[in-house]
């Protein structure tokens, strides 16, 4: 049973809600909006092509979500974008592009943050909560982008990382990548359960947090 003090309750709640009612809803509207700028309506024909949270709420993704965040953790996901790959121009650019404007939706969601945040640092005033909501929706957003450029199915990275890749190679390792993949995804996400360092750990405080300080303008 969770032993939260109210206020690290509420904290956690509204971490929750930024991501199903911004970050989540934000990154699949991107996937939508670039699929349909290179060629693809699937997403709008399906009523995707929208920024309203409930058309892109995954209720499992999004209970995940919820449990995984009271539990100190926080994992979970939102409706997948549909996008047929084959009414792309480019090719497997086209894929890739479709596939990275998610996590660079966030990262632009957390330079719109971070530019009122640095500004209430660096002038020294002092707005009680909203400080505090504004570094966690920065924060909340780089460790979404981060995460969702690793080059492991079914993260948007996957998709980058093929079109990287010359046609033989993506070949050759594509199945293999699509069918074990998120296994081992699932198995990077647990591994601090059983006292494990996870690569991930290390990505996030490597990349996430520099950027973070880099961004709101601290040591």
């Amino acid at each position: 049973m969770l032993n939260l003090d109210p206020q690290e309750l509420v904290l956690r709640l509204v971490v929750v809600a930024m991501l199903l009612l911004v970050s989540l809803p934000f990154h699949e509207f991107s996937h939508a909006l670039a699929a349909y700028r290179l060629g693809d309506s699937t997403a709008r024909f399906m009523g995707r092509l929208t920024l309203d949270p409930r058309v892109h709420f995954d209720p499992v993704g999004g209970l995940m979500l919820l449990l995984s965040t009271l539990a100190g953790g926080g994992f979970g996901w939102a409706k997948p974008t549909p996008v047929n790959p084959f009414n792309l121009r480019y090719g497997q650019w086209g894929d890739a592009l479709v596939a990275a404007a998610g996590p660079l939706s966030n990262l632009v969601l957390a330079i719109a943050a971070a530019i009122p945040l640095r500004f209430l640092l660096a002038s020294g005033m002092d707005v009680p909560y909203l400080t505090e909501l504004l570094a966690f929706f920065v924060l909340i957003n780089l460790l979404l982008m981060v995460f969702n450029f690793i080059p492991i199915p079914p993260l948007d990275g996957s998709h980058v990382l093929y079109a990287l890749l010359d046609r033989q190679t993506a070949a050759q390792i594509r199945p293999m990548l699509d069918q074990y993949g998120p296994f081992l995804l699932l198995l990077l996400i647990l591994l601090p359960s059983f006292g494990v360092a996870s690569p991930l750990d290390f990505l996030f405080s490597g990349v996430a947090e520099p950027l973070f300080r880099f961004l709101v303008g601290v040591g």
